[in-house]
């Protein structure tokens, strides 16, 4: 299968980084993309300089996320929207977990049971999911992000089993770090986060992720790319720490 046998795209969290990266990359290909973010006047932006679709929708409203999915038959799906609150589970908060579940999971569990079913019945289709190496690996204080992320890597290995004799592919995109504008919107749009996190660093661009994706849906019909993992050459990942025990305090 290539780009020309698929006609329709959606792809969430669309106003910025890889979201935005993968509307423009698809539009090269004249596929018809709808773009959903929260950011009316991002999208606007987008669709003016793309030609994309806009959709101003939250991807926790299911009612206007089942509204889209029962107008337009999508060949693809791209679920790219996600958030994080980076924090030792131990200082976690109600509110923070609730909000990490439902961007990063649950609307993408929404938007699969809308669009999936009807990829299988026109033997159709291809399903790529944004996870991280959060959801692979374990690094300190980010412990709720790493659970969501875990869950959509289970997930993208489950629609395969769920849709096993259709031509429906699914595949898993795994980015470490990657020069978007992500660590503002998570740490506070500050010169000190650049630095920290992007200044000095050799990292892909959103635009390499981009093209990674298109290379899995470029790919022809009997072939599915399930995984694919990408970080900068310098990013590795793993390692082993031993600590000694602390010492009590006195007891009075």
């Amino acid at each position: 299968m290539s780009f020309s046998d698929y006609k329709t795209a959606l792809v969430t969290g669309a106003s910025s980084g890889i979201g935005a990266a993968v509307v423009e990359r698809l539009r090269r290909e004249n596929l018809e993309v709808h773009a959903v973010a929260r950011s009316a006047a991002a999208l606007e932006e987008l669709a003016a300089r793309t030609g994309c679709i806009p959709h101003a929708i939250d991807v926790t409203d299911r009612v206007a996320l089942a509204k889209l999915a029962g107008e337009v038959e999508f060949d693809i799906l791209v679920n790219n929207a996600g958030v994080d609150r980076p924090k030792k589970f131990l200082e976690a908060e109600d509110g923070d977990i609730d909000l990490l579940v439902d961007v990063n999971l649950r609307a993408v569990l929404h938007l699969c049971r809308l669009i999936v079913p009807g990829m299988a019945a026109r033997d159709r289709g291809h399903v790529v999911n944004i996870s991280s190496i959060a959801g692979l690996y374990n690094f300190g204080g980010n412990s709720t992000y790493h659970a969501t992320k875990a869950g959509v890597s289970m997930l993208s290995n489950q629609l395969r089993i769920d849709t096993f004799g259709k031509r429906v592919r699914v595949t898993e995109i795994c980015p470490g770090r990657v020069a978007t504008d992500i660590f503002s919107h998570v740490h506070g749009n500050d010169p000190s986060v650049r630095e920290r996190f992007i200044d000095g660093f050799e990292l892909p661009q959103a635009s390499d992720i981009a093209d990674a994706i298109a290379f899995a849906l470029a790919a022809p019909i009997a072939v599915n790319i399930g995984h694919m993992e990408i970080t900068p050459t310098l990013q590795v990942m793993g390692g082993l720490q031993t600590a000694r025990p602390q010492a009590k305090e006195p007891q009075p």
